[in-house]
């Protein structure tokens, strides 16, 4: 029999407001031979989202909250060290949903088998030509019905889903690309590196001033990461008919009293906007255009894209989903667990 001993994040309590280190625990655990069907993974990297904050409150939501007292999850790439799934051997890299964890055992056939040389990096199966990378797809041409000529905004645009939302709209035809950002070097890092037309920190003046000023004529298409200001300047900037693609609210994720903006919603009935949310989960059959486009844009040069990875191991973890909810992060965060 083979054992493997690793460690895994507990949740040990629901948090009030901000998450704190005290929010987790780390515990020891050893992991058995799989049974038929199964594989045993060693994790490599793993993915720390902002949506995971709402999984640690215990209210009804699209997904089951964490609970008190047991590992979290996410997604997270390893190598396979133990199958009992023919289809799956050992020595296979797979993506998987049980993140959190040094080692983590597995139905075969609810991991996908990916091929490391065909990534930039193995960590990129987790951001760019993962689930974050189909979010920002889906949500701009699926959700937000983008189209060529569209002014487009996207708030929180440094961030993983964003910073690809907006390239993927200026590749597609974008008439001008905004987006807002916590820094004045990621500011930069948006209109340098990133190619959009203009960029600007969200704490250096009321948004709806500095979206107004990038965006004297309107936006065609709202990209909502933040929520809050940035959704009620989006909706005062849209043009009528417009389309906001609400894909995420971080602004307003640890608050504990309802949030006070937008203000203006009514706006939206005169301007017949469309303000529509969407779980990426719902939208697997979009995998393989995305994942088409994606390796074409990457092999050409036409997609930047960046990481912060977090060393040190899954005692770093709990630290890098709160620097994610700070806004320290560029691009994807991911939490390298071994060297």
């Amino acid at each position: 029999m083979s054992t493997f001993t690793g460690r895994e994040v507990r949740l040990a309590a629901r948090p009030q407001g901000w998450p704190t280190a005290e929010t987790f625990e780390i515990a020891e655990v050893t992991v058995g031979d799989p049974a038929p069907g199964q594989v045993v993974v060693r994790n490599l990297f793993m993915s720390v989202d902002p949506y995971m904050r709402g999984r640690m409150d215990d209210v009804k939501s699209y997904m089951p909250p964490f609970a008190v007292g047991a590992a979290l999850d996410g997604s997270a790439v390893g190598e396979v060290v133990a199958s009992a799934a023919e289809a799956v051997p050992v020595g296979a890299t797979v993506l998987h949903g049980l993140g959190w964890r040094e080692f983590a055992v597995l139905d075969g056939a609810k991991v996908r088998v990916v091929d490391p040389k065909a990534a930039p990096t193995l960590s990129a199966y987790l951001g760019v030509l993962g689930m974050t990378g189909l979010t920002a797809y889906v949500g701009l041409l699926d959700i937000a019905q983008f189209k060529e000529g569209d002014t487009v905004f996207v708030s929180g645009a440094a961030g993983a889903v964003g910073s690809i939302a907006g390239q993927i709209a200026r590749l597609r035809g974008a008439k001008r690309v905004i987006g807002s950002a916590g820094s004045a070097e990621k500011v930069a890092h948006l209109t340098g590196d990133l190619g959009f037309d203009a960029a600007f920190n969200y704490r250096d003046a009321p948004v709806r001033k500095q979206l107004r000023a990038a965006a004297p004529d309107g936006i065609d298409v709202y990209f909502d990461n933040v929520g809050g200001d940035h959704l009620e300047a989006a909706i005062g900037s849209l043009n009528k008919y417009g389309r906001v693609a609400l894909c995420g609210m971080i602004a307003q994720y640890n608050d504990t009293e309802p949030p006070a903006a937008p203000r203006n919603l009514a706006v939206a009935i005169g301007k017949e906007l469309n303000l529509r949310g969407y779980i990426v989960n719902n939208h697997g059959h979009r995998m393989p255009a995305f994942a088409a486009d994606m390796a074409g844009w990457l092999r050409e040069g036409k997609i930047a894209w960046q990481e912060t990875v977090v060393d040190g191991g899954i005692e770093k973890a709990p630290g890098a989903f709160l620097g994610l909810l700070r806004g320290e992060n560029t691009g994807k965060m991911v939490v390298r667990l071994t060297e």
